[in-house]
């Protein structure tokens, strides 16, 4: 097998990527204090043409050479926009008919492999601080709290790679 080049994946321009059909997901980062975890979420959304992302709280916003060392240009491709209020966030995009799912591990979360994704159906996925995780205010608001069932030794991922791995759920689901 022969690896392909840049031209070989055909991507697009950031100006047709904003001009496109994107993903009925939201994501939410609340008090997301690495940089690098930041830009990793963003590229991750322009992988799966997530509608936009909000950065809340304590979570740094471009441009930032950091965000942009791991973003590699999604913040630009990407929309994205900054609250200060992660609970006001929240309850605006539920004012607005998404579907609130907090990606953390709570009594009654549901396993992210038993998730429904119901076609047609607007969601955002909120994932919290790399210590302390969603906020409870904001647990409290979810209409479900999804968790990413793990087996090993320790007890959670890394928030980007949370992150992905809920996205990628829920881009599956968009596929069938």
């Amino acid at each position: 097998m022969k690896k392909k080049t840049i031209w070989d994946l055909h991507r697009i321009s950031p100006e047709e990527f904003k001009a496109s059909e994107k993903l009925p997901l939201v994501m939410v980062l609340d008090n997301v204090r690495s940089l690098t975890n930041v830009g990793a979420i963003l590229r991750t959304c322009d992988a799966f043409k997530v509608e936009r992302v909000l950065l809340c709280g304590v979570t740094g916003c471009p441009p930032s050479p950091e965000i942009h060392k791991t973003a590699l240009g999604a913040e630009d491709s990407v929309d994205w926009q900054y609250c200060k209020d992660t609970l006001e966030a929240v309850k605006e995009l539920q004012a607005e008919g998404y579907t609130l799912c907090v990606l953390e591990q709570v009594e009654g979360s549901v396993s992210l492999e038993k998730m429904t994704v119901e076609p047609g159906r607007r969601y955002a996925i909120v994932a919290g601080n790399e210590v302390k995780g969603v906020e409870q205010s904001v647990v409290d608001a979810a209409d479900v709290c999804i968790e990413i069932p793990q087996f090993g030794t320790k007890h959670s991922l890394n928030v980007s790679v949370s992150a992905a791995v809920a996205m990628w759920h829920f881009f599956e689901a968009s596929l069938r």
